[in-house]
């Protein structure tokens, strides 16, 4: 039996992103951040939450109140994404999986990926 985890933590950044041609002004949200791992219960947990917890702000700690352009050619919340989950999955145990990573651009917009 799989089973998941999630946790869920936020961080606030600016960015301009380019929207076919044209680039918008440079400007902040607060990005909130679910992430969800699978595996198998073993000892009664799949991973501590805390483990987790600490596993996912050591990422976004890295764009935690930054200007996003530095870090991306075209920072969409896709790009984001796509960037938290490498190195979420990085970090992970052997034994435990990146299965759904939904990264919300404040509270109405949002990107999910899912393995």
């Amino acid at each position: 039996m799989k089973s998941r985890v999630i946790v869920r933590t936020s961080f606030d950044a600016a960015h301009a992103v380019k929207v076919e041609e044209d680039w918008e002004e440079l400007h902040g949200h607060t990005f909130f951040l679910e992430v969800t791992v699978e595996g198998s219960i073993k000892h009664g947990y799949i991973m501590d939450f805390v483990k987790l917890q600490k596993l996912v702000e050591s990422v976004t700690r890295e764009l935690d109140h930054r200007n996003l352009n530095k870090f991306f050619d075209n920072p969409t919340t896709e790009n984001i994404a796509l960037w938290i989950a490498e190195r979420i999955k990085e970090k992970l145990p052997g034994n435990v999986s990146l299965k759904r990573l939904v990264l919300w651009e404040g509270k109405d917009y949002g990107v999910e990926l899912e393995w």
